[in-house]
């Protein structure tokens, strides 16, 4: 049986989001570097931590065509 690359992309895309964390988690351990620097385990901490904060509500997503007014509209108000 070969692997199809492709096919295994898509079907990853369709996990769930802790899932989607928990395989990147897994890929990024088994490169060659053996060891995930100390920066990267603190980002791949930073994101988990603001992902459950987003997934149990204690903060709340802005949508990105909101915020991207805002800072047109910042943009504007300096010119």
């Amino acid at each position: 049986m070969t692997f199809d690359f492709e096919q295994f992309t898509q079907k990853a895309l369709l996990l769930p989001s802790d899932a989607k964390v928990a395989l990147v988690e897994r890929l990024l351990q088994s490169l060659d570097n053996d060891e995930i620097s100390d920066i990267d385990e603190a980002w791949v901490q930073e994101a988990e931590k603001r992902y459950q904060e987003l997934k149990t509500g204690k903060v709340v997503g802005i949508p990105a065509d909101e915020v991207f007014g805002q800072i047109r509209e910042e943009i504007r108000c300096k010119s």
